[in-house]
């Protein structure tokens, strides 16, 4: 039986504060399979064997009118029948997501700009802006070494002007990982390492200038989201610990929100970060369509255990399938419903507290730390 709590998250109008595009183009199996792991696609070993394939034929089945746990042949062919366009639509309206912050930077696949996947959702999008993105941009077109740092400021400037931008990102944990001296690099620094890089090509993985992305990062003044945790095989998962950053939160005290994507399995260690620094936000996003509906509620009472209300946040890191926007958004509404609801039955939490804590997860702590409008008044023969 369902309380006044997790009614209540299952009505919420959510804020997505990081995600991606969705593709557009049909996909075989696969392309399916490979879109719904972080890691390869071995001979033998399906992705639909594993706890996120079994949550997609469990939650998202129906959406393609087909029974509860479908065969992946069944949910395959479904989805083919209807076609892309009709896939995502269903699945984005079913999420309940109004406002999608969408990382533009990562897209080795046709994926839906920030606007076509608002509007196939009926929401509104932002931009957030990935800073080794704009850095490989910079050395694309040619720069010299000395001429490096200013051009890059000036790129990563003209990139968070653009009409709905509202923060920043950066992958430094695939790149270099935590584990960096927390410092300013100086320019005589950034110029040696420049040259490095541009004489090798490559992504940007050079910890001098992954450092000066950070603090070129600080200086822009936007909401910087940092990727930690689970990722792809491109991780090293101990150098990804958030706790790595301490020195460097240090340093950056008064700036600007840190904001700690997904964290699994470090949760606990972003937890202590958000409770000690002022700047310090963070989000499960990306384990939660992996871990699924079933274990949600465990990842999420681990990070509450001692963060601040105010600084838990909603986001899916969905990427390529429209599964996992609302897998993402579907777990998140079940596991804080659960954790929250059996708190208020054990007197351990007021409803009040209860209600207003579920209303800034979902929404009100991303729409304050990115500036973003307050929703749409409901008009009052809807409420009910």
């Amino acid at each position: 039986m369902s309380g006044r709590v997790q009614e209540a998250l299952a009505a919420a109008r959510l804020v997505d504060h990081h995600c991606h595009g969705v593709v557009t183009d049909g996909l075989d199996r696969a392309d399916f399979e490979s879109l719904i792991t972080e890691g390869a696609v071995w001979p033998g070993v399906s992705p639909f064997d594993s706890p996120v394939g079994v949550a997609v034929r469990r939650h998202c089945a129906p959406l393609l009118d087909l029974p509860r746990h479908a065969p992946p042949e069944d949910y395959l062919a479904r989805r083919a029948e209807l076609g892309p366009q009709e896939v995502n639509r269903r699945f984005l309206r079913a999420a309940g997501t109004d406002v999608f912050c969408v990382d533009t930077g990562y897209a080795p696949e046709r994926l839906t700009t920030p606007a076509e996947l608002a509007g196939s959702a009926g929401g509104t999008a932002y931009e957030i802006v990935r800073l080794e993105t704009v850095a490989e941009a910079v050395a694309a077109r040619g720069v010299e070494p000395d001429a490096y740092a200013d051009v890059f400021r000036a790129a990563c400037l003209e990139a968070v002007g653009r009409p709905g931008v509202v923060g920043v990102k950066s992958v430094a944990a695939y790149r270099t990982g935590f584990d960096l001296d927390p410092a300013r690099p100086a320019d005589a620094e950034v110029t040696r390492a420049a040259a490095g890089w541009l004489a090798r090509g490559g992504r940007l993985a050079d910890p001098v200038l992954v450092r000066h992305l950070l603090w070129t990062a600080v200086d822009l003044g936007l909401p910087l989201q940092l990727h930690t945790g689970f990722g792809d095989s491109d991780i090293r998962m101990h150098r990804v610990d958030p706790t790595h950053l301490t020195d460097w939160l240090h340093l950056t005290a008064g700036t600007v929100p840190v904001l700690l994507l997904h964290c699994w399995p470090y949760q606990r260690q972003a937890a202590y970060l958000a409770a000690v620094f002022e700047q310090v936000y963070l989000d499960v996003g990306l384990a939660l369509h992996y871990v699924g509906p079933a274990r949600s509620r465990a990842v999420l009472a681990e990070a509450l255990e001692i963060t601040p209300f105010r600084k838990l946040l909603y986001s899916s890191d969905a990427y390529g399938v429209a599964e996992f926007h609302l897998l993402g958004a579907l777990s998140f509404r079940q596991g804080l419903g659960a954790l929250l609801q059996e708190r208020v039955a054990a007197d351990e939490l007021s409803l009040p507290d209860a209600l207003r804590i579920a209303a800034w997860t979902s929404g009100d702590n991303a729409r304050r730390l990115y500036g973003l409008p307050a929703p749409a008044p409901v008009p009052p023969g809807e409420r009910d």
